[in-house]
């Protein structure tokens, strides 16, 4: 979803209503006013799968018909399968980003949980739920390759 304009917000910050983060010279890295920013984003987030709950439920009992044929019968059952999948990965989701909310309250928001750096706020704009640095992600992931997982 990009934006017309030269922030070039994305899809989490439009969603969000803010702009990516500006840090000024000599910042304090993960201070409260960057806290609020990806607060604001995470809040945004959840808030939108909220919704997309709620439409599913709408949804699926507003269709939900007894076809005679079974075909058409199929491929109701079909729709409603890919339906409830999406919403499995988006209730995953959502413990993740409440897990987030949690670590911004705690004040352990920001850092690498595997070697403790700085994860980096343009990292953080694209994915607020990361929990490790880029460094340490692509090691994991290399990892999990080479083990066949």
């Amino acid at each position: 979803m990009p934006v017309g304009n030269n922030n070039k917000s994305l899809g989490l910050l439009a969603l969000a209503g803010v702009v990516p983060y500006e840090a000024a010279v000599g910042e304090e890295y993960m201070n409260p006013k960057q806290l609020e920013h990806f607060r604001k984003i995470l809040d945004a987030w959840r808030q939108q799968l909220r919704e997309e709950v709620d439409r599913t439920k709408t949804h699926m009992a507003d269709e939900a018909a007894n076809f005679p044929d079974p075909v058409d019968r199929a491929a109701q059952e079909e729709e409603f399968s890919l339906e409830l999948r999406a919403r499995d990965r988006e209730r995953k989701l959502l413990k993740k980003i409440e897990k987030t909310l949690q670590k911004i309250e705690n004040d352990d928001f920001g850092f690498c949980d595997t070697c403790g750096i700085e994860i980096g706020i343009k990292r953080l704009e694209a994915r607020p739920t990361a929990d490790q640095c880029i460094d340490c992600k692509t090691l994991a992931e290399i990892k999990e390759k080479q083990l066949g997982g």
